[in-house]
């Protein structure tokens, strides 16, 4: 039986989404509160595709109507993708919770507010959860999955079955933590890079280059905790013994929220490319991207 999905909110992390989906044989019924991207969602869709390579002819699974009621009828699971506003999304998951079909799962895109601060006190709050995806969703396939206090055990278990049946990459997180795992991670690299650039000890080139050909080339194949395992002839517990006093040293003086100053955007911006750019480079990001996604997943393919 082909899934229903219905994607509500139809900026770029919801057609992204809707990509998703539909190219994995979902049937995808859309709906954004604003009638000119409704009519305009069509376009952009097939624009999406032809910068990720996904096939167009998949979007004749994706559907726009015109009401909220229309678009979450018959779905199975809500993927909602409006504003960062938490009186934006209160309203809605009320209005959802009551309209939706009570086995229909509710999950959220957002990348800074957790369940609980939208869905507390609904009737349905145990079918609510975070499905935080990383931009893009249709090229980086990690989703993050995180419950609040009211999440069912069997909602979790739903949520991350049918992200592993869309090809995506689900991880369960155990309980509510601002940012999440991703963006915590983010917010110590960005914090570290910011003060080092500031402090004149590297230019934002060179840090970037250093993320790009060294660190990151490594953890596109493995994360940090696979890395220091291969670090050292004894594995995890070998490496921390040899190289766990430095990385705590380097650890306690690394730079925290003080890094995020007005004089280090000044610098990075200098050289970086100007606002009128970024939407050419975006498309070549999610180019890039997409053919380095495939090619991971055709090496994976072999190597299995």
């Amino acid at each position: 039986m082909t899934r229903t999905i219905a994607v509500i909110g139809c900026g770029l992390i919801g057609r992204a989404w809707a990509v998703v989906f539909a190219r994995a044989g979902c049937n995808v019924r859309l709906w954004d509160p604003v009638p000119e991207v409704r009519d305009a969602l069509p376009g952009l869709l097939e624009a999406t595709c032809q910068v990720s390579g996904d096939d167009p002819a998949d979007m004749s699974r994706a559907h726009v109507f015109d009401t909220l009621e229309e678009t979450l009828a018959g779905a199975e699971w809500v993927q909602e993708s409006g504003p960062e506003k938490i009186e934006v999304k209160r309203a809605l998951y009320a209005q959802m919770d009551i309209i939706a079909a009570p086995e229909a799962i509710l999950a959220s895109s957002s990348s800074a507010l957790v369940a609980s601060s939208f869905a507390g006190g609904l009737v349905g709050s145990g079918r609510v959860l975070v499905a935080h995806p990383v931009n893009p969703p249709h090229v980086i396939p990690v989703v993050e999955l995180c419950p609040s206090p009211d999440t069912r055990p069997d909602v979790m278990d739903r949520a991350e079955a049918l992200m592993r049946a869309i090809s995506q990459v689900p991880v369960r997180m155990t309980r509510e933590i601002d940012g999440f795992v991703l963006n915590r991670l983010q917010a110590v690299v960005l914090a570290e890079a910011l003060s080092l650039i500031e402090q004149g000890i590297v230019t934002p080139q060179g840090l970037d280059d250093t993320m790009c050909h060294g660190l990151g080339r490594r953890w596109t194949l493995m994360g940090p905790m696979a890395t220091i395992n291969l670090n050292a002839p004894g594995g995890v517990v070998d490496y921390l013994d040899r190289y766990g006093p430095t990385m705590a040293r380097l650890s306690d003086s690394a730079a925290r929220g003080e890094a995020f100053t007005s004089r280090a955007a000044q610098i990075v911006a200098k050289a970086m490319p100007g606002p009128a750019d970024v939407p050419a480079l975006s498309m070549k990001r999610d180019r890039r991207l997409a053919k380095l996604s495939r090619h991971l997943i055709h090496d994976q393919t072999k190597e299995d």
